[in-house]
Formats: structure tokens, C-alpha cells, sequence
């Protein structure tokens, strides 16, 4: 007779780790928080500061460019010399640097201070991931964490100009970088106290190399994509595009020829790895697509302050919020797949319900199917985060979490470029016959360009003409909406199918089978 022992269940978490998850939760909604609140500043600080329009572009980009950078290395340089102290040195680096940013007294400095904030902020992006699959070993309790985790950085992006707004209007620009110090300030002085240390055994140095090679390669590719959304086709985007991708080559091959790479790519050789990787990429491309047209409709179409517009972004975040923390329980008796592929379908109808939006009558609908897109993109965002941090070894989860994180700045990328060029050229083909008749040449070269500039152009025009050319342009921006939000339903229903197919072999939480293997995510090599 054999006799069949099942393995020991891994340690459930306590009040100390829920504690310790509450302090990561605000430290991941600060980050948010800073990526989306300068939007409300820009005004402000542009007429203290002065900046030309080259630095206003760097004075937003170098933050997102750096954390994109450094993401991988970060994660890689927790797993090494201790996540907690790296969450620790990069919480008080930022601090420093937002004191900085918001004293700034020139474009330069303040430029040089967010990229500093950038950097900071890519040590503690896959330091609060790594240390949630640390603390939460039970793979119920690491789902809803990283479900809480997910939700605060949503949350932090979406109420960001609420936020910013309210400081705006009571406080100086520079305030809203020294929003997050108290926050960060609990952090440092609880981490000792809530939060685990961990160093992968044996872990040697950081391949500066390496680490060249992975700037050269993501940076140069996040470049291109944000100049193809601004700009449209052009060569210089496409060739750093380009250029990136080679280096990326040449990345790769070095990892797999190192004895401790900086980056293992091995973890890709892992089924629910790459498949909950692919979807997660893709599924921020179309989400960050539907959030770029939402946005510039509420303030540019139907005139909104940016106030007004972040207000009625609020239900969105709640729905998506919502989202995220329903997933890993349903999770639990159905398998993360059908999760998954149900969610997307659903965010495939919200994007449907975007096609019908008009540039008169149109707010409420915009609302509508937002919301009910946010809600459905929920459990695609929370459960691959799970199950990519999952289906990596412990020592290794720095990197894993980095690589989630980096896969969502590119698919933000990816989205804002493709589907910000399907709108615009759906917009220039249906304003070329529309402008008005005695329009100044300057004014309908603006308009051609985008709606931004033919809004500021209006502006500039005696009341009529201004109206007369702004009605078709907001009618052309809308029908670009509505061919973005087309290709976004379509791509939602293909990844549904897809998550369902990929990620099949995934059971549920709640099977005796997965609860028996307590901290892996069931997968095939």
C-alpha cells in the first residue's frame, strides 16, 4: 500500500504582512500619483520657469524614460543586495529629489530632478512586487495582495489630476511634487518594522554591461513609439525603434552566455511566464490607447477642466479598483483563463459602446463605456501580475516583477502610438474637407495638425470663425475616436481568445492541486 503525503502548505500571512502590504500600496499609489499630476502643473510651472517646447517634452518624459530604463536592473539589484533596502535607498532618494523638483528654479534643474525621480522610482516599482510574493506565500493571499497592489496604482493614475487640481488651486506648482514626502517618510520609518528583508542566495554582481545593453535597448524603443504617437511616421523614431531592437539582440545573447545574468531569460522558457507576459502587454496597449482619447475628449470636446475631466474619471477608477480586487476571488473556483477572457470581453463591449460616441451628446455614452471597459481590463492586469510573479522562483521574483512592470510601460507605448495614429489619420482625413471657408493659412495648418492645435487656434479667431472651425474638428476627432475604440474592441475579443487558449492548463486557485503546490502557478516548460 502506498501511502501519498501532500507538501507542506506554505506559511499563511498575518496582521504584520497586511500591515506591511497597506505601506506598499501607498508607496505604489505615490508613484502613480507622480507620473499623472505634473499634466495639471504644466501651465503653472511654464510660466515660472520658462521652458521651451523641447524641454516642456523632457520635463514629462524623463521620469517615464528613466523608470522604463532602470526597471530591469532595479528588480535584478533587489534580488541581490536586499529588496527592502533597495525599496528603502530608492524611497529616500525620491524623497530628496521631489524636495528638489519642487524648489526647482530652471527648466534644466527641474528636468535633471525628475529624471532623478525616474530613477528612484524604478527601485521601488519591482521592489514593492518582489516583497508582496515574499511576505504573501499562499497563493490566495498573494492573488488578493497583488489584486490591492494593482488597484492603488490604477487608482493613483486616474485620481491624479483630482489631486493635483485641488493643490493648484490652493498651493504653488511645486506642490504637487512634495505630495508623496509624508508617505514616504511612513515607509522609511516602518519598513524595519512591516516589511521582510531578502537576498537571493548566493548572489553575485550587477554585469554593468548588461546594464548598458538593456538602457540602449528599451530606451531607444520607448523614444520611437511616444515620437511616432506625437509625430506620425517618421524616420528617426522608426530607425531608434530599430536600433533598440538590435541592441535588445545583442542583450538577450549575452544573458544566455553569462553564468549570473542580470536578466534570466531561461524564465521565459516557462508557459504561464511568457503567455500572462504577452497578454498583460498587449492588454495595457489597448488600455492606454482608450485612456488617451478619453482624456483629450473630456477637455478638448466637451470642454471640461482638467479638474472636471479627472472628476469624471472617478468612476472608472472605482469600477477598475473594483475590478481587480473580484478577480482573484472568482480566480479561486474558476480558472484564471475564463477570468481573464471573460474580463476582456467585457472591456471589448465598453470599447464598442465608445464607437457610438458624438461630439455634441456624447459625455454620458464616453462615461459609460469607459467605465465599462476599465472594470473588464481589471482582472487581465491583476491575474497576469499574479501569475507572472508567480511562475518565477523566489530568488528570482525581483526580476520577474520588473519584467511585468516593463512589459506594462511598453504596451502604454505601444497603445499610444498605434492607436493615437489610427485617430489622427482618421481625424485629418475627415477635417481636410471640413475647414471653413476665410480661415487664416496659419490657422488651418494648426487645425490640420491635431485637435490641440486647432482648439488653441480658435482661440485666437474672432468668435464666429473660432466656432466654425472648431464644430468640425471636434466632430473629426470624434470619428477618430470611434475607429481607435473599433480596432480596441477588436483587439480586446482577439486577446480574449487568446488568454483562453494560452492560458488554459492554469487551474484554479482553489484546486487541491495548486494548493498543494502552494508557490508556484502550475505551468508547462
Amino acid at each position: 500500500m502506498t501511502s501519498h503525503v501532500a507538501p507542506p502548505q506554505p506559511p499563511r500571512a498575518g496582521t504584520r504582512e497586511w500591515l506591511g502590504l497597506a505601506v506598499l500600496t501607498l508607496t505604489t499609489l505615490l508613484l502613480a500619483l507622480d507620473a499623472s499630476v505634473l499634466f495639471l502643473a504644466l501651465p503653472h510651472l511654464s510660466a515660472d520657469l520658462r521652458p521651451s517646447s523641447t524641454q516642456l517634452l523632457w520635463i514629462m518624459d524623463s521620469y517615464g524614460f528613466m523608470i522604463a530604463g532602470f526597471l530591469v536592473t532595479m528588480g535584478t539589484l533587489g534580488d541581490r543586495i536586499g529588496r527592502r533596502r533597495l525599496l528603502m535607498a530608492g524611497a529616500a532618494a525620491f524623497t530628496a529629489a521631489s524636495v528638489v523638483a519642487a524648489y526647482s528654479t530652471s527648466a534644466e534643474m527641474l528636468i535633471a530632478t525628475r529624471a532623478l525621480l525616474g530613477l528612484a522610482g524604478a527601485t521601488m516599482m519591482p521592489s514593492t512586487l518582489a516583497l508582496i510574493s515574499t511576505m504573501f506565500r499562499d497563493r490566495r493571499q498573494r492573488g488578493m495582495a497583488i489584486a490591492v497592489w494593482m488597484a492603488s496604482f490604477s487608482g493613483g493614475t486616474l485620481i491624479g489630476p483630482v489631486v493635483g487640481g485641488a493643490l493648484l488651486e490652493n498651493f504653488w506648482w511645486g506642490s504637487v511634487f512634495l505630495l508623496g514626502v509624508p508617505v514616504v517618510v511612513l515607509l522609511l520609518v516602518t519598513a524595519p518594522l512591516l516589511l521582510p528583508e531578502y537576498r537571493a542566495p548566493g548572489a553575485a554582481r550587477v554585469d554593468l554591461t548588461s546594464v548598458a545593453l538593456s538602457l540602449a535597448a528599451i530606451l531607444p524603443v520607448v523614444f520611437g513609439l511616444k515620437e511616432l504617437a506625437a509625430g506620425g511616421p517618421a524616420w528617426l523614431p522608426v530607425l531608434s525603434i530599430v536600433a533598440g531592437a538590435v541592441f535588445g539582440t545583442v542583450f538577450v545573447r549575452r544573458q544566455r552566455a553569462l553564468p549570473d545574468p542580470l536578466l534570466d531569460v531561461g524564465l521565459f522558457a516557462d508557459r504561464t511566464f511568457r503567455a500572462a507576459l504577452g497578454v498583460l502587454t498587449v492588454g495595457m496597449a489597448t488600455l492606454a490607447g482608450t485612456y488617451l482619447f478619453v482624456t483629450q475628449y473630456l477637455q478638448l470636446v466637451a470642454g471640461l477642466s482638467p479638474l472636471q475631466a479627472g472628476t469624471w474619471m472617478i468612476p472608472a477608477a472605482v469600477g477598475e479598483i473594483v475590478g481587480a480586487l473580484l478577480a482573484p476571488v472568482i480566480a479561486r473556483r474558476v480558472p484564471p483563463a475564463y477570468v481573464v477572457g471573460a474580463g476582456l470581453t467585457t472591456s471589448a463591449i465598453g470599447y464598442l459602446v465608445l464607437t457610438q460616441v458624438d461630439a455634441t451628446t456624447g459625455l454620458a455614452v464616453l462615461m459609460a463605456g469607459t467605465v465599462v471597459a476599465f472594470i473588464g481590463s481589471a482582472p487581465m492586469m491583476a491575474l497576469s501580475m499574479d501569475l507572472i510573479v508567480a511562475s518565477a522562483p523566489q530568488e528570482k521574483a525581483g526580476q520577474a516583477a520588473a519584467m511585468s512592470e516593463t512589459s506594462g510601460e511598453l504596451g502604454v507605448s505601444v497603445g499610444i502610438a498605434v492607436l493615437g495614429s489610427v485617430g489622427t489619420a482618421v481625424y485629418r482625413n475627415h477635417v481636410a474637407d471640413s475647414v471653413p471657408a476665410g480661415l487664416p493659412p496659419e490657422a488651418a495648418a494648426a487645425t490640420a495638425d491635431g485637435l490641440p492645435a486647432a482648439v488653441a487656434a480658435a482661440e485666437r479667431l474672432p468668435g464666429q470663425l473660432g466656432t466654425a472651425l472648431l464644430e468640425p474638428a471636434r466632430a473629426a476627432f470624434t470619428s477618430g475616436l470611434n475607429a481607435a475604440a473599433a480596432l480596441t474592441a477588436a483587439l480586446a475579443l482577439t486577446l480574449a481568445v487568446v488568454a483562453v487558449t494560452v492560458l488554459r492548463h492554469v487551474r484554479p486557485v482553489g484546486a487541491d492541486t495548486d494548493d498543494a503546490q502552494g508557490d508556484r502557478a502550475p505551468s508547462s516548460h
